[in-house]
């Protein structure tokens, strides 16, 4: 089982959350996906996929993910233009 973090600073709201789910399940439906808004993380566990391919399919969806080094602080930027997901 693969396990990775994201920091996707491009993530701002609930319907960001919902797309970069929808594209994380959609390559590995049984992928646990947790997803914490305040701090845009993403993390992943997934028996299916490696990070890589993690990565691509949530930049697919429109979001910058950055990989995290395990054990981490978040570090949330300041929005710059719209979200991901083009609702700002």
């Amino acid at each position: 089982m693969t396990n990775t973090t994201f920091q996707v600073n491009d993530m701002t709201c609930g319907h960001c959350v919902s797309r970069i789910t929808n594209a994380l399940t959609a390559l590995d439906r049984d992928a646990e996906v947790d997803i914490q808004l305040g701090s845009r993380r993403v993390e992943v566990r997934s028996s299916n996929a490696d990070a890589a391919e993690l990565q691509q399919f949530i930049q697919e969806a429109g979001y910058t993910p950055v990989p995290v080094e395990p054990g981490r602080a978040a570090t949330p930027q300041a929005k710059r233009g719209g979200c991901g997901c083009g609702c700002g």
